[in-house]
């Protein structure tokens, strides 16, 4: 069974044993967390309803992604500004769907 859930203002279609990388929820590693803005929901080609319906998860990490590297110019005016990010994520695997 597989499911379409949004979090961290993304979709991911998610199965049972799954693992996927969203932005940061609050958390240990190890601990367990709810998905419940369940959005489609189905088995092969037939969909079922997601009317309560939720998505258990359990948090294997929080870790950061690659460093983004932000450069600004302005041409002939002698200005320039080198900004780096790192974006923090947690990475999850799918206990069950439903």
């Amino acid at each position: 069974m597989f499911a379409v859930v949004r979090t961290g203002g993304k979709q991911y279609r998610v199965a049972a044993g799954d693992k996927i990388v969203v932005e940061k929820i609050e958390g240990e590693a190890g601990a367990s967390v709810t998905l419940g803005d369940v959005l489609l929901a189905g088995e092969g080609a037939e969909l079922k309803d997601v009317a309560g319906l939720t998505v258990a998860a359990e948090i294997i990490a929080q870790a950061k992604g690659e460093k983004v590297i932000v450069f600004k110019k302005r041409r002939r005016h002698n200005y320039r500004r080198r900004n780096g990010h790192r974006q923090n994520h947690t990475i999850l695997k799918i206990v069950s769907v439903g």
